[in-house]
């Protein structure tokens, strides 16, 4: 399962997406909207795509992840337009055989997700916006 969407995640469904009989761990990230920035005040948070690029992207990161580890299965669902704060905007859900190897594709996953996919991330302010850089 590797999708954007403009409606709240259901994470119960990202996590049946990646059950395996192989599997002995699943390990979940799920992203949420704060509600502050350093000393700042956050109303919500606003997020747009380049969609197909998007989604090439990160059906790379899930392959790579199987590369480099023993995934038995990966899915990615990151929220695009608005969000209120406490909403997630992103699950990342990634079942291997044991549970190191789940937390490491995760994180993995995460943190390039981040760094390569054409994913922007506006806040929204009480008096303000500014759109953020993955790695400020």
């Amino acid at each position: 399962m590797i999708a954007l969407t403009d409606q709240p995640i259901n994470t119960d469904e990202v996590i049946a997406a990646v059950q395996a009989n192989g599997a002995g761990a699943i390990n979940v990230f799920i992203g949420t909207v704060r509600n502050k920035t350093q000393t700042k005040a956050v109303v919500r948070l606003e997020f747009e795509a380049y969609e197909s690029m998007a989604l090439k992207k990160m059906q790379e990161l899930a392959d790579q992840a199987s590369a480099r580890w023993p995934v038995q299965k990966v899915a990615i669902v990151h929220r695009t337009g608005v969000l209120p704060i406490g909403e997630a905007a992103v699950v990342i859900a990634v079942s291997t055989p044991h549970r190191k190897a789940s937390f490491e594709a995760c994180e993995f996953i995460i943190d390039t997700l981040k760094e390569i996919v054409p994913i922007w991330k506006k806040e929204i302010f009480e008096d303000g916006e500014v759109w953020v850089a993955a790695h400020p």
